[in-house]
């Protein structure tokens, strides 16, 4: 997959929703909820239209939670993306 994101826009994969619950019960793929957390795969060069420039923290390979309605969902092959700003992303996620 080449995809490359303009300006300050990341490209997010969202992670697989869990199996079973805490307390030990295996959820259907009905019942799972998307998570809130994705992988950043690729990110911007951080340069925008009217030539001003936005500092590019996020890295690949990072995990990161934003609202899971944001951005723009893209299939690409059989890998679906997510593509938004870098300001939507909430927080860095470390487990």
């Amino acid at each position: 997959m080449k995809i490359h994101p303009i300006g300050d826009r990341v490209v997010l994969k969202q992670l697989d929703a869990e199996e079973k619950t805490k307390s030990g019960i295996i959820l259907t793929s009905n019942a799972k909820e998307k998570p809130s957390i994705f992988e950043v795969l690729v990110v911007g060069d951080g340069k925008k239209e009217d030539g001003s420039s936005v500092d590019m923290f996020l890295k690949a390979g990072q995990k990161v939670i934003a609202n899971r309605y944001s951005g723009l969902a893209a299939k690409f092959d059989e890998d679906e993306v997510v593509i938004m700003r870098q300001n939507e992303v909430m927080a860095i996620y470390e487990d």
